[in-house]
């Protein structure tokens, strides 16, 4: 049965690591939720741990980095699991090639710069233009706040009839930039295996970045178990279904992605319109709460 809570406070002590959804959670791709900000201090001074599991396409020291110029505090996080180093591994073991094209705009270009030590061991991969590529690495758009997917079809046709491999590094359909809703690399990936075409993800709702995620709470040096583990998001899909996947409970942030389904106040869903809302959906969270506070 899913219970609205008001406060992550309020379950709190039942866990002992929260792996935390950042855009639409922790905010907005413009600025900081301070209340979530709070909330996941609060947990860590309990003793509580936090990885911040991001389907950004970048590695985590270019994740860390904008939020500190966002103005995260340090306080609020103990490490960052990013679909781009889950993927950037792939890529580097070559599940798509060497010769690849990247599709995505130039701000993920740490993605193949910013590369581990261990990659000098393997062989270099190379970008290249997409008539020369054994198979694409697919971070975005080429402009997100223009594009739609479906402006790729004709690129997508060629791919796949030269049955190259898209690798995603970001299962995200959409994000909400502020207020200003836009496409992710997930929806170009969708759309190619629509198409007929194979892709290969690694982020949220897929095992890879779970893997991660705990790998660094060890590196840390914390003691976990599942069942006192909790995945927190607002996306349904990737954070929600993640989550349950891998068999912990979740936390579903209906202020986000689907805040219209919940009535007006984005802070407090609507009781009634959220069980219909659910009874439509095969997935049940744990816990639902309107924004993360």
């Amino acid at each position: 049965m899913t219970r609205i809570i008001p406060a992550l406070a309020d379950i709190s002590t039942e866990y002992d690591l929260a792996l935390v959804d950042l855009w639409g959670c922790v905010h907005n791709g413009k600025e900081i939720y301070k209340a979530a900000e709070a909330a996941l201090i609060a947990f860590r001074r309990k003793g509580g741990r936090v990885i911040l599991v991001t389907n950004a396409p970048r590695p985590q020291a270019a994740i860390r980095e904008r939020l500190d110029v966002m103005g995260l505090s340090h306080d609020a996080y103990d490490a960052i699991a990013t679909s781009g180093d889950a993927a950037q591994d792939a890529m580097i073991r070559g599940v798509v090639g060497h010769r690849i094209w990247h599709l995505g705009p130039e701000k993920d270009d740490t993605f193949f710069t910013d590369l581990p030590e261990w990659a000098e061991d393997h062989p270099q991969v190379e970008r290249v233009p997409f008539d020369e590529a054994e198979g694409i690495v697919c971070t975005g758009l080429f402009d997100e706040m223009a594009e739609t997917p479906d402006d790729y079809r004709g690129k997508f046709l060629s791919a796949k009839a030269r049955g190259l491999k898209l690798l995603c590094a970001n299962p995200d359909i959409v994000v909400d930039y502020g207020e200003t809703r836009i496409f992710c690399a997930g929806a170009l990936a969708q759309l190619y295996d629509q198409m007929g075409g194979e892709s290969l993800y690694f982020g949220k709702p897929h095992p890879p970045i779970y893997d991660l995620a705990r790998r660094l709470a060890v590196e840390g040096g914390f003691s976990f178990a599942d069942e006192r583990t909790i995945a927190i998001g607002d996306g349904f899909f990737t954070d929600i279904q993640g989550g349950i996947g891998e068999g912990i409970d979740t936390l579903f942030i209906t202020g986000g992605l689907a805040a219209a389904e919940f009535g007006p106040d984005v802070e407090n869903p609507e009781p009634d319109k959220l069980t219909a809302w659910l009874e439509t959906q095969e997935l049940r969270p744990d816990f639902v709460i309107g924004r993360l506070r």
